[in-house]
C-alpha cells in the first residue's frame, strides 16, 4: 500500500514540477533567471517547487 501512495505522490510532484517549468518559460523574466529557476526545480523537485510557488516569476499576461 505504501508503494502505491509513494507512486501517486511522485506522479503528483512530477505534474506540479512540469506546471512550474511551463510557467517559468512563459514568464516575462530574463532568460538567465528562467534557466536558474528550471535548474532549481529539476535538481530540488519538492523544495524547488515550493520556492517557485512562493517567490518565483509569474506567467506573462496577454
Amino acid at each position: 500500500m505504501s508503494v502505491e501512495v509513494t507512486g501517486i505522490g511522485g506522479f503528483i510532484l512530477l505534474v506540479l514540477n512540469i506546471w512550474a517549468i511551463v510557467s517559468v518559460i512563459g514568464s516575462s523574466t530574463s532568460t538567465a533567471k528562467k534557466v536558474i529557476w528550471i535548474l532549481v526545480i529539476l535538481l530540488l523537485p519538492l523544495l524547488g517547487f515550493i520556492a517557485w510557488l512562493i517567490i518565483g516569476p509569474r506567467s506573462a499576461r496577454p
